[in-house]
């Protein structure tokens, strides 16, 4: 068995599927990327055994056969190489000898057929969209889901397809992200939890992605193909909650205002709020919004005023901080809205513009008790 093969080219692919491999595997194999050589295609693999991602490699060869390399010290390698060809040759002892302009590197390798195989999905359903439509979703969402390894439902980002739209939730009970897209449907109704680990690897694959996405799955798996590339992984069992109960419908109290202005305000007011509640208080009256923060134990306080547009009753309100931060770092708009009921209900904060034809994001956060 013998190839060869562009160094950078190489390299390039591999790092994207070294994504995969966790640093402490409980299978020695799964330490290795498996090399499927068929002619001039090189199907290249990786897997965690609950994730598994393949690329196929366009290379010089007319063997055939399969073994599994060593990830860290062939991408170790890789690294320090410049541009060139680089010709791969099995060796009958066992290990796999790379040739380069200056030099020769020799690697012990483990048969392929221990390599475990890729689930194949049985009778799923399947939709299609765009990649970087499916990589701002997964950015617009995942920072909202929970850690928590007692709620494992929670732990992932939920996708809800239907003939009119697709709905991309995440939540950790404290904050809530709801992404939909009205310009894309899908040809049945269906709904699935995805892991996190999956989706970071295909947000950062995708994102500026001109290539359409082919997404099947079904009760168990779900299988995202594009380009030369395929993403396997298991689903998270369980019942995602109702998270359209807790969105508060009445909320006769809004407020707009420039993101950034609120973003920065909101950054500095929190340097000096409590480093275990991180809470600020939104205190609202006519066209003015005051934000403060006060942490007892060491005396610091901070307060700042800015000019917003509010209709509704007068009110005061506390909230995490953090929560804020992340949520508006994640808005692209100039101008959010803030829409609240009463101070112990959750509050909705949405981009008021800089949002594509048919793009919907809907955030909310709880707010925390404030301490008169």
């Amino acid at each position: 068995m013998k190839f060869i093969v562009s160094s950078t080219y190489l390299l390039k692919q591999l790092q994207v599927l070294g994504g995969v491999i966790n640093s402490s595997n409980t299978l020695p194999i799964l330490d290795n990327f498996l090399f499927d050589l068929n002619k001039n295609k090189l199907t290249v693999s990786a897997s965690d055994l609950e994730t598994t991602m393949s690329s196929v490699l366009e290379v010089d060869s007319d063997s055939e056969g399969a073994i599994a390399v060593p990830a860290r010290l062939l991408l170790d390698t890789l690294k320090t190489f410049p541009e060139q060809p680089l010709t791969f040759i099995i060796e009958d002892n066992n290990t796999i000898e790379i040739s380069s302009n200056h030099g020769k590197y020799a690697l012990a390798y483990a048969d392929g057929a221990e390599f475990p195989k890729a689930v194949e999905l049985s009778n799923p359903s399947a939709t299609t969209l765009m990649g970087d439509i499916l990589a701002t979703a997964i950015n617009k969402t995942i920072f909202a889901a929970g850690n928590d390894d007692l709620r494992p439902v929670m732990s992932g980002v939920f996708f809800q397809f239907s003939t009119e739209n697709l709905t991309f939730v995440a939540t950790d009970a404290h904050k809530l992200v709801k992404y939909q897209r009205h310009d894309v449907q899908a040809s049945e109704v269906a709904e699935f939890i995805m892991p996190k680990k999956p989706l970071n690897l295909l947000k950062g694959i995708l994102s500026g992605s001109e290539s359409e996405v082919k997404i099947e799955y079904n009760e168990s798996n779900a299988k995202f193909s594009f380009d030369d590339t395929e993403l396997i992984c298991r689903l998270i069992d369980g019942k995602y909650p109702n998270y359209e109960a807790v969105i508060p419908k009445e909320n006769p109290n809004q407020l707009s205002i420039s993101r950034n202005q609120f973003l920065s305000s909101v950054r500095r007011v929190s340097i000096f709020s409590n480093k275990t509640t991180h809470q600020i208080r939104l205190k609202i009256a006519g066209a003015e919004l005051n934000i403060s923060a006060e942490d007892v134990d060491y005396s610091n306080k901070a307060e700042e005023r800015l000019s917003c547009a509010y209709q509704g009753d007068d009110m005061q309100i506390g909230f995490n901080s953090r929560f804020l931060v992340e949520m508006l770092n994640n808005l692209n708009s100039d101008e959010v809205s803030l829409e609240m009921s009463l101070p112990n209900r959750a509050g909705i904060l949405t981009p008021i513009d800089g949002l594509d034809e048919g793009e919907h994001v809907t955030m909310l956060v709880m707010p925390v008790m404030l301490n008169s």
